[in-house]
């Protein structure tokens, strides 16, 4: 149950910088927040606890943490197999090896299925097309494919009920997502966006180099702790 005459959004939510901006932009947009956290077995496993730190931050009422060690079994990402070693000599340009097969195509059925039993009208996911454009899943193209099928797929679909996917950061740099957070007092002081996991961030995978250099753009101080800062 949501809050009478109040419109609900799923939100899904790592813990990291870009989903916890998306919280504090459906906030402000006024929706109900219904956050879904996805444990797939990730190393980065310390974003989980800041998801749920995030979650108690903005006071929603049920925050769902959903299982998919499917993703750990099959591995072929630096962020599902421990083989794979998490690269730390700069970003690159092509489909990394920290892309995760088949990951948001799941995150975003999953919370489709969520949002269409609560009746939610939006679905916001932080994928971004500049800083993240080798991953192929967090292309405009992708969310268009994917929002088609919501409008075939679905009971909600069929019957012209909108249940839409929002991807407020999909065009913004990294730094114009931390200067929108920062007017919206998102709480950075919560999220990580390290892929290694560890207590401090480290400072040098390709998560962390582009976090540091959207702050260092928009002025502001990153509130987490750092092991290694390369900027």
């Amino acid at each position: 149950m949501g809050r009478i005459g109040v419109a609900k959004a799923v939100v899904i939510l790592s813990g990291g910088l870009d989903s916890t901006t998306c919280m504090g932009i459906a906030q402000h947009a006024g929706y109900e927040l219904f956050p879904i956290t996805f444990d797939y077995g990730q190393r980065h496993r310390i974003e989980l606890e800041c998801a749920k730190k995030v979650a108690a931050h903005y006071g929603v009422r049920d925050h769902r943490i959903v299982s998919l060690d499917f993703l750990r079994q099959i591995g072929g990402s630096a962020l599902t197999d421990d083989a794979i070693d998490v690269p730390t000599s700069g970003v690159s340009r092509d489909i990394p090896v920290t892309y995760v097969p088949g990951r948001n195509l799941l995150f975003l059925s999953i919370a489709a299925s969520y949002a269409e039993v609560i009746e939610a009208t939006a679905i916001y996911i932080g994928v971004n097309a500049l800083d993240y454009s080798g991953y192929p899943d967090c292309r405009p193209e992708f969310i268009e494919g994917v929002q088609h099928v919501l409008r075939i797929g679905t009971k909600a679909g069929v019957e012209g009920r909108s249940m839409q996917i929002e991807t407020p950061l999909l065009h913004w740099s990294k730094a114009e997502i931390i200067r929108n957070g920062l007017a919206l007092n998102v709480p950075y002081e919560l999220t990580t966006s390290c892929y290694q996991g560890g207590e401090e961030a480290c400072g040098e995978c390709d998560s962390c180099r582009l976090r540091l250099k959207g702050f260092a753009e928009a002025g502001a101080r990153d509130p987490i702790p750092y092991r290694v800062s390369v900027g």
